[in-house]
């Protein structure tokens, strides 16, 4: 064979080469991946990055996954002809609209999401987040700071995570939805799937709690992507919300990701899940794509 010829082999093993020290440091440890967003969009993408995970699980990590679905909900909104609204940057959710949401998180991304990860020989299972999430009503907050009634929108006030170890114990990967119990009900609750994974995150006590969304990370300037910030502490994260470059949405993201880091989690990665194997890029590779915020 030409050394031409083997110009590609070698640039593959080398990659895998570079993979190998992060290999050996992950093995065992537990990420938790949540996938939303324009992330989801695209199902070849979402298909790419099941596959990858089924990569994960081969190597040694432990993945569990949480999943928003906002696109398939105002779909099967505007097909029952329910009107979307919004307050406080949250869908509110009347008591119609929650079993849609229930019935579509459960019943078609869940789901969807399993199907995907058995097609490319994981071991997986999907789990009803309100099996293990318990929460109450968020209220948001109007234009002028008035509260506004989000009804079935939840925010989490407990997780019990043992049927996820137990998967992980058996090497399945859980699919969890973003849903939580209302503690005083059993009413299903509407909850921000980064609020519901960082509380998994945060019960589970991964090594790694990854957000793919539809942003590269955290940017100084939103449209320049070589402002992106790589990496940042938890005071970092406090100076960049005062000095104004972290704004709006992003805040209760980034507040979050603090959160967890407090509570124990090893490191929280924001990366851009439109970007191909942008998981594998950020966990395996030297320079990794996204953001990481550490303590």
């Amino acid at each position: 064979m030409s050394d031409s010829a083997l110009e590609e082999p070698i640039r593959k093993a080398a990659v895998l080469v570079e993979a190998l020290p992060y290999i050996q440091s992950f093995r065992g440890e537990t990420f938790l991946i949540k996938v939303g967003g324009s992330a989801m969009e695209d199902l070849d993408l979402v298909r790419s990055l099941m596959r990858d995970i089924v990569f994960l699980e081969a190597v040694g990590v432990n993945p569990v996954v949480v999943h928003g679905g906002g696109k398939a909900i105002s779909a099967a909104m505007e097909r029952e002809g329910l009107k979307p609204a919004w307050a406080s940057g949250m869908r509110v959710t009347d008591k119609a609209a929650i079993h849609l949401v229930a019935r579509t998180l459960e019943e078609e991304v869940n789901p969807m999401l399993v199907e995907m990860l058995l097609r490319h020989g994981g071991k997986t299972l999907g789990v009803k987040g309100r099996d293990m999430l318990v929460g109450k009503k968020a209220v948001g907050k109007g234009e002028n700071g008035e509260p506004v009634d989000l009804g079935f929108v939840g925010e989490v006030t407990g997780c019990d995570p043992e049927s996820v170890k137990k998967l992980i114990a058996d090497e399945v990967v859980p699919v969890v939805s973003p849903l939580a119990a209302e503690e005083s009900t059993g009413a299903p609750l509407n909850v921000n799937a980064d609020l519901a994974a960082a509380a998994l995150a945060n019960a589970l006590g991964v090594t790694k709690l990854i957000y793919l969304s539809d942003v590269r990370g955290l940017m100084r300037d939103p449209s320049d992507d070589s402002t992106l910030i790589p990496s940042v502490t938890r005071a970092g994260i406090e100076a960049l919300i005062q000095d104004g470059v972290i704004k709006g949405g992003m805040i209760p993201k980034v507040q979050s990701a603090v959160d967890s880091i407090n509570a124990g989690v090893g490191k929280v990665h924001m990366i851009d899940g439109r970007v191909p194997h942008a998981l594998l890029l950020e966990v395996f590779t030297n320079l990794g794509i996204g953001t990481e915020i550490l303590a």
